[in-house]
Formats: structure tokens, sequence, C-alpha cells
């Protein structure tokens, strides 16, 4: 069975030194290298990052390592019953034979938060040493009691140089790679595997082992591998991209702030890798009808207009057609004048959170119902008889007349709406300072100083 799996198995480094990528944390000096070769593994350890970027493979290396027992199982297949298990032969194992229990479990975010509660006691005693592995941020996906009692390592996506040395090692391995096949590798096909396979071993090894195991040798022997061998054996790239983890939260976020920025070339490569990978594109759609209002705002009024007209002739004609109105709306958002004066609103939100609402002046109640018993509405002037189509009167309540909340930008169309807005805003101030002055003069002349009088 050893010989017969897969040549990423096969080729899973034995040791640190065959270990390859990831230096910022297992490098020589590193606090975790030095941990692994001491056998000083104490805390529990949860890695975190990609996957084929070696997370499996370092708990391997510290199993080979530690003078603990060492204990495999997997979140997508145990259960309670598996771990309570794993439990009690940890506590004979301690109370007998005085030796430590390293636990992996791998994919540890599988787990709900009954299970990992089920393990937290044991190892916050000290009985279980726990190393989990995760392709989520476990900060969100693992329970925080475990993640503080953890050290959290995080992996990168390895390197060009990092996948060209693990093809050449399982080129020229003779014992588990095809060192005892001759293999001729145009270049070509060496860098559209590399390219390829995004930064995922697992997935070079995979592409790698397909070509080989499916090209027949040549009359000289030679399996030679050529670009479009290569490209058969992996068409498209391994995109990192899990509906409810990091991957989806960062990628539309990186959309977002593209078009924000005004990058419509980057908000298509974004866009493009939300589609390629899955992506609800309604999900996309919502998004974009929310930044049309949060950062295009009054600067283009189009803008929402063509966000939502995209929303709708996607759910008109679907997939794949339906990218093109994604598309438009995407440029068109990302080449339009940007402001975010709409948030606004939250400014008129927090004042009326801090102080509350007040009273509706009465000019402005509805006349309809008590116009002869309350004299709402009396005093209303109708702005459409007025020049210019407006009149300088009260709309907000008493104390807050004046507040401003809405800044217009000098965008687009928004900058009109500025300068009209600084001619209303300035009657608006020359009628409440000759408001201000006629009820100062008021209070003045309603004073009578009793010592005139004799």
């Amino acid at each position: 069975m050893k010989a017969e799996s897969p040549l990423a198995q096969r080729m899973r480094p034995r040791t640190l030194d065959e270990f390859v990528g990831q230096q910022h944390i297992i490098g020589p000096g590193c606090l975790l290298r030095r941990a692994i070769e001491m056998d000083r593994v104490f805390s529990s350890i949860i890695f975190f990052g990609p996957p084929g970027t070696g997370k499996t493979t370092l708990a391997q290396l510290i199993a080979n390592h530690t003078q603990a027992y060492f204990e495999s199982i997997s979140a997508v297949l145990a259960g309670v019953a598996d771990l309570r298990r794993v439990i009690e032969e940890a506590t004979e194992r301690r109370s007998l034979y005085q030796r430590r229990t390293i636990l992996f479990v791998d994919e540890v975010h599988r787990w709900n938060k009954a299970q990992q509660d089920a393990l937290l006691p044991h190892v916050e005693k000290g009985l279980i040493t726990l190393i989990g592995a995760t392709t989520e941020n476990p900060y969100f996906e693992v329970i925080r009691a475990l993640v503080s009692r953890s050290r959290i390592f995080q992996l990168e996506w390895l390197t060009p140089a990092d996948l060209e040395l693990i093809l050449d090692r399982a080129l020229a391995d003779k014992e588990r790679g095809y060192g005892t096949r001759k293999i001729r590798l145009d270049k070509e096909a060496r860098q559209h595997l590399i390219d390829l396979a995004g930064g995922d071993a697992r997935n070079l090894l995979n592409a790698l082992e397909l070509a080989v195991e499916s090209t027949l040798p040549a009359e000289d022997g030679f399996v030679h591998i050529s670009l479009q061998t290569a490209e058969e054996s992996i068409q498209r790239r391994s995109l990192q991209y899990d509906k409810n983890g990091d991957a989806h939260y960062d990628t539309i976020s990186a959309f977002i702030k593209s078009v924000r920025g005004s990058d419509p070339d980057a908000a298509l490569y974004w866009l493009a890798k939300m589609l390629a990978a899955g992506e609800d594109p309604r999900f996309i759609l919502r998004r974009l009808i929310i930044l049309a209002g949060e950062d295009i705002g009054l600067a283009d009024p189009q803008a929402l207009q063509v966000a939502t007209a995209a929303a709708y002739a996607f759910d008109y004609i679907g997939m794949p057609e339906g990218v093109y109105p994604i598309a438009e709306a995407t440029l068109y958002l990302a080449t339009a004048p940007k402001s975010n004066s709409v948030g606004a609103y939250f400014k008129a939100l927090a004042k009326i959170e801090e102080e509350g609402a007040g009273t509706v002046p009465v000019h402005l109640m509805d006349a309809s119902r008590d116009a002869q018993g309350l004299g709402h509405g009396k005093g209303y002037l109708y702005p459409h008889e007025f020049p210019g189509h407006f009149v300088p009167q009260q709309y907000l309540p008493d104390g807050v007349d004046g507040a401003i909340f809405y800044q217009p930008s000098n965008e687009g169309k928004e900058a009109d709406i500025a300068r009209r807005l600084a001619v209303w805003r300035a009657s608006q101030e020359a009628r409440r300072t000759s408001a201000t002055s006629s009820e100062n003069k008021e209070n003045d002349n309603s004073f009578v100083d009793p010592s005139r009088g004799k």
C-alpha cells in the first residue's frame, strides 16, 4: 500500500531538513523548529493555512521526533465517542507509564462547539497536547478558550521556488519518486505545472503523477511530458476559495476596495476569481448595489440604477451570459466619480441616539386632521409658490435647527448639488439670524424698569 500510495503521499518530508517552505516558522533557529528538535512540544498548537502547504506534514514530523504517544484523528470522521476513547487511553498511559499524549486533529474546524468543548478540559489539565490543522481562520472557527490555550502558526502558499524544488525532488527520488524512470519534462511544461499549482504542493505532485502515469514511453524509453500533456494534467488553477471561509471574505473585500478605489482592472480580476471559483453572482450584485449608495451616491445617481439593472438582468438571463451585466456594473461603478456623503444618514442617527428625537414643528405637522382644532400646519410656506421653488423656513426641531449632517463632495453631479445647497443654506442661516434678532428685540422690549414709572 505504501508503494502504491499517491506520489504526494510518498513524497511527504520525513525530516525537518526535507521540509520545503514556511521558513518563517520552521527555518533554522525558529521557535517551532527548536521545540520539535528538542521534543519540547508541550503547549497545544494550531496550524492554519491553505491546503497543500505542509500542515499535516509538520504534525507527522512532530510525531517522528517526540517520545510522547502520538494519536491522529480526522475531525471529518471522528466524533465524541472517538475523543472519549483517546482521553481514556491517554489517562491510562499517563498513570501507568507517565507518558504524554499528543493528539493531532486534522480539519479541527469541522468539530462543532460541543466536540471542541469536550476536548478543552483535558487540554487545560495537560493530559493531551493538541495539534490542530485547519484551512479556516481558527479565531473564527475554533472556540476562543481552545485558541487561547494554543500557539497559532500560520502557513503560507508555497512560492514558485519551493514548488520547483519539490518537483525536482519527485523526479530525482529513486525510492519514493520517479528517479528510476526516464522522464523528459519540457521547460514550458515545468513552468505550467508550477504556475497552475497555485502554491499547493499536493496539487503539483498530483498533476505530475497524472502526466507521467498517463504518458507512454517513446522509442528511446523516455516519458516525454510536453506543454500539452501538462495542460491536460492540470487544466485550471486550483483556487483557494471556500464560500464560508477567509478566502471568500478576503476576495470580496479586495473586489469592493478595488471598485471603491477606482481601479477597474483590479476589480475585474477579483470578479473573475470569484465567479471562476463558483461564488454566487447574486452575492456580488448585492455588494455592488450597496457600494453604489455607500461610495458613489449623488456623485453619480445613475450608479445605483446601473447596479440594480444588472441584478435584474442577471435574474432574467442567468449564467453564463449573465456575466456581462455584472462586469458592466463593475466597470461603471469602478470608473464613476466617488462620494461617501450618503453616510451623513449615520450622523443624523447618532444625533437622535444621543439627544432623542425632537418634536415636529407645528407648521410641518399634518394639516389634514388637526388644522382647525390644534393649528397643525399653520404657517407652512409652500416652496413652489416662491421664486426658484425655495423658501427658507424651519424644517428641523427646536434645538436642532441649523444642524448640518450632509456635506456634498465636489465630485461629479454632486458638485452641482453643493453649489445649490450652499445658496439654500445661506438663506436658512439668514432666516435663523433674523429670527434670533427679532426674538432678542422682543425680549428687550418686554422688560420694564419699575423705577422709570416714578
